[in-house]
């Protein structure tokens, strides 16, 4: 099988089928694609099909692209039968860096050697999973997404040691035809870019909950309702340039390059104690005041849709390409 374009991929197979695996096709379906999954969990297809008669509607207010249909999802029983008839294959099995390791051994025995094989992990490096791959590790590639895949238009590409570049470049450009902004990174990193940003939030959250500094509620309205507001327009970095007033990024770094030396975070992890464990999930519970999962996903799925239209259309009218 020759590698395709990668504007020009139809069928995708999909491994692992839970909430990352089973957002991933439903994202691939709505491009207009042949989705094959497998899973071999217990009633894997069954809950794959269910999600995506529950989601579909949010994916119909995304708009499809031509030929996008519920009806291009076919669940195959082995890996075997996925293997010869798929052009990419997108992994999101559960992170165990064993069952990885094996998994990737028997994709790269049996899947056509043009055929690149991009994992989801949210933090192992392609390097040590690919370790043990003597066929064909070169075509192997991290493509991690943020959740929901088929919604939030972001993933991370980064390659392992034995990754050839392009591979990592053809991966790239496949998520940039499936509507992703993309961050190709340059080196490879343990937890990426956005988990070790987010995690840097979580675990200060973490000590302030732990030292009744805060309740859970507090901390996400700090977020959603101050900072979080600004980064979904510009991002970190920028809306710190903004902070420098006329002089920029430069000025707010002279200014406060003392604070940089304050305690206003503590980046190592609390120990989660059962006492926190309690609070983090009676925190939450309050805040979900009855809501079920299912509710709150579409919840934010709604309010996702809303803010993204908002912001490609400003985006658009102002000739903006950021």
């Amino acid at each position: 099988m020759m590698r395709p374009n990668p504007t020009e991929v139809s069928k995708v197979g999909v491994i692992g089928t839970g909430v990352i695996g089973g957002a991933w096709a439903l994202h691939f379906l709505r491009m207009g694609m042949e989705v094959v999954a497998f899973d071999p969990g217990p009633n894997a297809k069954e809950k794959l099909l269910k999600m995506v008669d529950n989601i579909w509607p949010t994916i119909e207010k995304l708009g499809l692209r031509d030929g996008a249909s519920k009806d291009n999802l076919r669940f195959v029983d082995t890996l075997e039968m996925l293997a010869n008839q798929v052009e990419v294959i997108q992994e999101s099995t559960p992170e165990r860096m064993d069952a990885k390791k094996a998994l990737f051994a028997e994709l790269d025995r049996i899947v056509p050697a043009d055929v690149v094989i991009i994992s989801s992990t949210s933090g192992y490096a392609m390097t040590e999973m690919a370790s043990e791959l003597d066929a064909h590790p070169e075509r192997f590639v991290v493509g991690h997404p943020f959740n929901p895949p088929y919604l939030v238009p972001f993933c991370e590409v980064c390659g392992g040691e034995r990754t050839r570049q392009d591979v990592v470049d053809w991966t790239a450009a496949f998520y940039e035809a499936t509507e992703k902004q993309v961050a190709k990174m340059d080196k490879e990193l343990p937890g990426f870019i956005g988990n070790r940003l987010q995690e840097a939030l979580w675990r200060e959250a973490l000590h302030m909950v732990a030292n009744k500094e805060c309740s859970v509620e507090d901390i996400d309205k700090a977020i959603a309702y101050g900072p979080g507001l600004r980064w979904a327009i510009m991002g970190h970095c920028l809306t710190y340039h903004l902070g420098g007033g006329q002089g920029g990024m430069a000025h707010l770094l002279d200014h406060f390059e003392d604070a940089l030396e304050e305690p206003w975070t503590r980046l190592k992890a609390p120990k989660l104690t059962q006492e926190l464990k309690d609070d983090m999930v009676a925190g939450c519970l309050s805040q979900a005041d009855g809501a079920s999962i299912d509710e709150l996903v579409q919840e934010r799925d709604d309010c996702l849709i809303l803010i993204m239209q908002t912001l490609d259309q400003y985006r658009a009218d102002k000739g903006i390409k950021r």
